[in-house]
């Protein structure tokens, strides 16, 4: 198993804006800036603000990194979790899924 927490993931109308109140709250900085995905470090914690809608049921989510995201993907559903959708923006391609509860999260290939 190859399976480990990256970020902590914020969902928010404004990507920049919040992620650039967080790293300058941590003194931390701006990792990768995909517009609507923004990734910052901060000494250890990596946080993520990702554009959604106001009414999103989930505001926060981890994000979990595999070195084979599909062999860990179809292990965690023969666990109990639910594939919901694939994505993709160049540079990074992600599962969301649901564990048992119905918390959302996201594997992607280790990056």
């Amino acid at each position: 198993m190859s399976l480990k927490v990256i970020n902590v993931t914020i969902n928010t109308t404004n990507p920049a804006e919040l992620a650039q109140w967080w790293v300058t709250a941590l003194d931390g900085k701006v990792t990768a800036d995909f517009g609507d995905f923004i990734f910052t470090q901060a000494g250890d914690i990596g946080l993520g603000f990702q554009k959604a809608e106001p009414n999103h049921p989930n505001r926060v989510h981890m994000d979990l990194a595999a070195d084979d995201r599909e062999a860990e993907v179809n292990r965690l559903v023969g666990m109990g979790a639910k594939r919901v959708a694939d994505h993709e923006v160049p540079g990074i391609q992600w599962t969301v899924m649901n564990d048992p509860h119905g918390n959302e999260f996201c594997v992607s290939q280790g990056h």
